[in-house]
């Protein structure tokens, strides 16, 4: 006996019975779980106190026992994604954009027609569910099997959906960015979120496999094919049938295998060692590498057409100091599983610690701050890891007045890059000693409001703060805009 999915719960809040009455019959025979609230305290209480969120709230503006707009926020803040329709008879212009500046899916205007506000309710339902799936999908894709990808940045979100994007694609993918970026994972998502997943997943790193057997490694031989081959053997890419095949350090490929791969690449069949017929196989090869490859390209060490056969998508990972705000996520991730794997009680990073990591440049990446957390939790004597158990080249980064910079490196760096770095934290420390208010932080830093206003959205943060000072009304806000009925 099939189980029908649970219906969508709406929760309307107003102080006219009539009303309440008269969309619960509407909303009903549309399939919804209907919940009626006749005022803000009861409302509130409704969507505070279920056992699961609502998906749309619908709530009358002006209640006699408190405003709609806080039950907005409440809700809001109960589920980000319950989807909440703020309906008035009185207020204007400025109303609507201050319920859309607190979250809300949108804003009606008493009296509204029926099927008006049935299709925008109908809206919202849907706009739920996509995120839902999103979320689903991204956790998915986190999960690999026991081994996350985590990342709360914008960059790394762009990366979870060109995954999804390009999941069940036959093409070819190319994954670039610096060692310890977390390559051979991200691959491994795009494995796991395809039809292949149930497949094998196989990995040949190209660098660490000697020439002689490099192509055997790869397609196979048969028995007596060279000195030692005792047995035949398939191959990854035979090994690999129906799943996916990840060429790590593609660019330390010999250029004697750079033409066979292609081959492979353009026919889908391979010759092993030996063997006098082709074999047909259908496997999805990824690539990944940490060297230049178009420079590689232009020197002649890698051969243009396979270069260009590998490119066809590109994903590329970037390294974790341009993504700081991961560090923490990853921090915590690393903490929980050392401390498990090492039967140890530790439950945090103190404060110190965890400043000293999101300004260290890790040039190792992920993987380097991994071998930190685990060296940490080592030597660690008490129930939080502190700066004294972090290595001197990283509890030191905490004093540094840049992010990563007192002098210039050898190797140089990226101005733009360290320059914007500071910017980003210089506009945080300005809005964290103001309270958050924008005006008082562009004081602060010697900028007009204007100006912060576009650094804010240049460095994606432009939800911090408030253009106003604290507990002061707007200039275009008037005495009434909350009346009580």
């Amino acid at each position: 006996m099939a189980i029908s999915a649970p219906k969508p719960r709406v929760l309307i809040v107003d102080d006219e019975p009539g009303l309440r009455d008269m969309l619960a019959i509407l909303f009903r025979r549309e399939g919804l779980d209907v919940t009626l609230a006749a005022g803000f305290a009861t409302g509130r209480d409704a969507a505070l106190n279920a056992p699961e969120p609502y998906a749309v709230v619908l709530t009358d503006l002006m209640m006699p026992d408190g405003s709609g707009m806080d039950l907005l926020s409440l809700a809001r803040q109960r589920s980000p994604r319950t989807e909440v329709i703020v309906m008035t008879a009185h207020g204007g212009l400025d109303t609507a954009v201050e319920a859309m500046k607190r979250g809300a899916y949108d804003f009606v205007t008493k009296p509204f027609a029926t099927n008006e506000l049935r299709a925008l309710v109908q809206k919202a339902l849907e706009k739920r569910a996509i995120v839902s799936e999103n979320e689903r999908l991204r956790a998915q894709l986190l999960r690999q099997g026991g081994r996350e990808i985590l990342g709360h940045s914008e960059a790394m979100r762009r990366i979870f959906d060109l995954v999804q994007r390009i999941a069940n694609a036959r093409t070819t993918v190319l994954v670039t960015g610096e060692s310890g970026t977390g390559k051979e994972r991200i691959a491994r998502a795009i494995h796991d979120a395809s039809e292949r997943r149930d497949k094998p997943f196989l990995v040949v790193n190209c660098g660490a496999i000697p020439e002689a057997l490099m192509e055997a490694e790869l397609f196979g031989h048969e028995r007596g094919a060279f000195t030692g081959a005792i047995a035949t053997r398939l191959g990854i890419f035979r090994e690999a049938e129906g799943g996916t095949v990840l060429l790590d350090e593609i660019g330390e490929l010999p250029a004697s295998l750079q033409v066979k791969l292609l081959r492979v690449l353009q026919e889908r069949r391979v010759r092993g060692v030996g063997a006098s017929v082709e074999v047909a196989v259908d496997v999805r090869v990824l690539a990944a590498t940490n060297r230049n490859v178009e420079e590689d390209v232009r020197a002649g060490r890698f051969r243009q057409d396979l270069y260009y056969r590998l490119n066809v998508i590109r994903v590329e990972v970037p390294p974790l100091r341009e993504r700081r705000e991961d560090v923490r996520p990853l921090a915590e991730h690393f903490l929980a599983r050392c401390a498990a794997e090492q039967e140890k009680d530790i439950r945090g990073l103190s404060p110190d610690a965890m400043r000293a990591l999101e300004a260290y440049a890790f040039p190792g990446n992920v993987r380097e701050l991994e071998n930190v957390i685990e060296r940490a939790v080592a030597l660690a004597t008490g129930h939080t890891i502190g700066l004294g158990d972090l290595p001197r080249e990283v509890s030191g980064a905490a004093s540094q007045p840049t992010p990563s910079l007192v002098t210039l490196p050898e190797e140089g760096c990226n101005l733009d890059d360290v320059l914007g770095e500071v910017e980003r934290r210089l506009l945080l420390q300005a809005l964290e000693r103001s309270g958050g208010v924008r005006t008082q932080a562009a004081k602060t830093l010697g900028v007009s409001l204007r100006s912060l206003r576009y650094r804010l959205q240049k460095h994606a943060l432009g939800e911090a703060g408030d253009d106003s000072e604290p507990d002061s009304p707007r200039p275009d806000e008037g005495p009434e805009l909350f009346p009580r009925s």
